[in-house]
């Protein structure tokens, strides 16, 4: 990257780790720690392959900026609703921010429209259950690497968290996955079956692939185990 490209992603960061911040009681299974970790992962898929790295790096910092308010119902889809913001964010808008004093915060950086087109998509394609195709590199590394994070030790805490916060029940016999014709799971356990397991299917790279096989084993030895001590055998 040129040193402006360095100087644009820590600007950037720095704006979107505030959308983290300004939240007072975010959920932990979204918080900047997630976008930090996504962002580890990227750099790592995206080593020794041809993608733009700016684009990769603006759209892992921003991916999740509207994921708090998703969570506390201000609005639908925070894919959608960060594509959205990321464009104001990167076209030096004033029109950006989650309180009244970002409204006048403004951005000097050299960003060109086709950066933001592929930024905007990188967002508005990572979102598992949005139906929207990655058509680029850098979109499918990103789809890759925020699905890498709902896998292994650290999706299984994830899975969790987020079901503490949303008073979600942790395991119901009473709803065995078979059984179970909700969305998204109506147990975490169920959650696991429906959505994490599956996560593996949906990857584009052969590193994400490799990783997401290591991870989904975590995850299916900790079910496992956590079904034969729910039944009294373990």
């Amino acid at each position: 990257m040129t040193d402006s490209s360095e100087s644009d992603l820590e600007s950037v960061r720095a704006i979107a780790k505030s959308y983290f911040d300004d939240h007072e009681h975010p959920f932990p299974a979204h918080d900047w720690h997630h976008v930090q970790r996504v962002e580890t992962l990227a750099e790592r898929l995206a080593a020794d392959r041809s993608v733009d790295d700016r684009v990769l790096g603006l759209a892992v910092l921003l991916h999740d900026i509207g994921r708090g308010r998703e969570d506390v119902g201000e609005i639908d889809d925070h894919a959608a609703w960060g594509a959205k913001e990321a464009r104001r964010i990167l076209s030096g808008s004033n029109t950006f921010g989650n309180s009244e004093g970002d409204r006048n915060r403004t951005t000097d950086l050299e960003v060109t429209d086709a950066t933001i087109d592929a930024v905007a998509h990188c967002i508005r394609a990572h979102r598992y259950s949005n139906d929207v195709e990655p058509t680029t590199p850098e979109a499918r590394l990103l789809s890759d690497a925020d699905n890498l994070d709902a896998l292994g030790a650290i999706g299984i805490a994830r899975v969790f968290s987020y079901g503490g916060e949303a008073g979600t029940a942790i395991h119901d016999p009473a709803v065995p996955i078979e059984r179970d014709d909700s969305r998204a799971g109506a147990t975490s356990v169920n959650h696991i079956y429906k959505k994490i397991l599956e996560l593996p299917d949906r990857m584009y790279t052969d590193e994400g692939r490799a990783l997401a096989a290591d991870r989904k084993r975590a995850v299916v030895d900790f079910v496992d185990r956590l079904e034969a001590e729910v039944a009294g055998e373990r």
